[in-house]
Order: C-alpha cells, then sequence, then structure tokens
C-alpha cells in the first residue's frame, strides 16, 4: 500500500502522477471563454445554483486574457510551491466541451504547445458531449495524456432538480460509457452537503459512481458563496453545512468502498474566501486533509478496504 500510493492510505492525484509521468504534476486552472447550457437558455437560466459567477472557475486565469497569458500567471504562482513540476492544462471554468470542435482544437493546440505541458484535463457537463467533440477528444487522447471531468455531482434526481443541474442521471451514465469505448479517462465529481441531501443519500451517490467505469473521482464539499442563487436555499432553510467531522467520516466511508484503482483527484474543494459563506473550516484545506489522513490511521482502514466490487 505504501509503495503504491507514496505513503498515502487513498490513490491520490500525486501518487498517480508520480506512476505515470515519475514526477510531480500540477493542474493549471484556465478559463476557455466558454458558457454552459443551463446559464444561456438551451437548456435552462441561472446556472447550477451552487456556481459562482466565474463558472466554478474562481481560481482560473483572467477570462478575457489569452490562454499562453492565463497559464502564464497561474503556473508562476504555483511555480513558487513546487519549483521542478510538469504541467496539467486543466479547462477549469464552465463548461469546457460548449464550443465548436474548431474552437476547442485551436485552444488546446495553444497550450500543448507550452513548455513543460504534458497533457490536458478538461471539465464538463456529460450533455455536452456530442460525436463530432467525442472524435476530437478521442483524437486528443491518442496525441497526449487526456482526463474529461464529468460533473454529476449527485445521483439523486431531486436533488438535481432543486440545484438546477439541467441533465439526468441516465445522461451521465450514456456518457461515461461513451467516453470509454474510446478509452478516454473519466473522472467523476460529486459534492457531499447539497440540499436535502441525508448522510445515507451521499454515501448512494458515492456507491452508484463507482460502479461504473470510471477512472478518478472528486469529492467536494458544498460551498455556499456570496451572490449564487444557492444563498435564497439557505435563506429558505434548504441547506444545512456540513461539519468537519461529519465531512471527515464521510470521506473515511467513500474511501474505504471506492476501488483501489481510482485515483482521488481531490477530497476537499476551495472557494475565495472573500465570497464564501460557508462551511468556514473548509478554508482550511491542509488541517482538513490531514483529519482525513489521521481518521484513516485511526480505523486502521484504506481505500478499497470495504469495496466488494
Amino acid at each position: 500500500m505504501d509503495a503504491l500510493w507514496m505513503g498515502k492510505r487513498f490513490y491520490s492525484w500525486n501518487a498517480a502522477m508520480h506512476a505515470h509521468f515519475g514526477e510531480k504534476v500540477i493542474r493549471v486552472m484556465l478559463d476557455g471563454g466558454y458558457t454552459c447550457p443551463n446559464r444561456d437558455g438551451t437548456l435552462a437560466t441561472g446556472g447550477c445554483t451552487f456556481c459562482s459567477a466565474r463558472g466554478s472557475g474562481d481560481f482560473a486565469g483572467a477570462r478575457r486574457a489569452p490562454l499562453p497569458e492565463q497559464f502564464a500567471t497561474i503556473r508562476d504562482r504555483q511555480h513558487r510551491k513546487w519549483p521542478r513540476a510538469k504541467y496539467l492544462a486543466y479547462f477549469q471554468a464552465y463548461t469546457g466541451t460548449y464550443a465548436p470542435v474548431h474552437v476547442l482544437r485551436a485552444h488546446h493546440d495553444q497550450v500543448l504547445a507550452l513548455p513543460d505541458v504534458v497533457g490536458i484535463s478538461i471539465a464538463t457537463r456529460p450533455d455536452c458531449i456530442p460525436d463530432d467533440v467525442l472524435d476530437y477528444i478521442e483524437s486528443l487522447h491518442k496525441r497526449t495524456y487526456v482526463w474529461v471531468e464529468l460533473g454529476l455531482q449527485t445521483m439523486h434526481e431531486r436533488t438535481s432538480t432543486l440545484i438546477n443541474r439541467a441533465h439526468t442521471t441516465a445522461q451521465f451514465v450514456d456518457c461515461v460509457a461513451r467516453l470509454r469505448a474510446r478509452g478516454i479517462r473519466v473522472c467523476a465529481h460529486i459534492i457531499y452537503g447539497l440540499p436535502l441531501e441525508t448522510r445515507d443519500m451521499m454515501l448512494e451517490t458515492a456507491h452508484f459512481v463507482r460502479q461504473l467505469d470510471i477512472q478518478g473521482i472528486k469529492i467536494h464539499v458544498l460551498h455556499l458563496m456570496r451572490n449564487t442563487p444557492m444563498v435564497r436555499q439557505y435563506e429558505a432553510g434548504l441547506v444545512r453545512f456540513l461539519e468537519r467531522d461529519e465531512y471527515v467520516s464521510l470521506v473515511v466511508d467513500t474511501l474505504e468502498r471506492m476501488p483501489p484503482h481510482i485515483v482521488m483527484h481531490r477530497l476537499s474543494g476551495d472557494a475565495p474566501r472573500d465570497k464564501l459563506i460557508g462551511p468556514l473550516w473548509s478554508l482550511e484545506k491542509w488541517p482538513l486533509l490531514n483529519a482525513i489522513d489521521a481518521a484513516l490511521v485511526e480505523r486502521d482502514t484504506w481505500q478499497g478496504k470495504r469495496c466488494t466490487i
């Protein structure tokens, strides 16, 4: 376990990158200038109720800046912490495939030409990969290292309606199958703490996702940010902030039932300090991750220990 996961009790992003590339690889967050079909009126308006005005790309480069300039700015900020690393260009903001193929290709070609970029990660929705985009991503996958990050957030349709996802769980399942038929790596995003969800409901989402042919997962705690539609839901009593110990327990329960080959891209999320309403403990990222590590040790458990699939 220690040899494979670099001393962690779960298969971390860091361990996966060292296994594949033999060195540190960090994501550089970019904004390709896209939007979403549940913002522009194609499916809905207003976006997901938890999503910020920057389309969950609050730490990405400046939207109006050219991609090489965005990349240099974010890379240099991270370079101070990791001076000897390679980079994955991460199209994080909004829906990273919601553009014509010629636009996607031009954006990806720009960043792949930059020094020390070893691949691309694309955050998107399961209803935004039409066949021509799928064909293009397959060609990109054959050319470089690629992850497609698919937002599910929850398997529960009632919750999806409450948060204005504007796609179904069935569409997520179908998209995973279509991507995997082309051999493309898939990372699923889920959120704990969504409106009216119980602990059992959250764990049901994790159980549902782990049975699919995914290669990675991101677990986020719900962040309530200022000026998002979810503020009204919070004021109406639909949102309850998870306590830190409660979240740690959920993550550990999830890890020990997660197949050991699935890469844990994230066990927490980030939100801008000046925009976050709660839970405020989520701002302390390293104490949270240390608490998860400590809970795994205390239970004498690890990723996959209780996995039955």
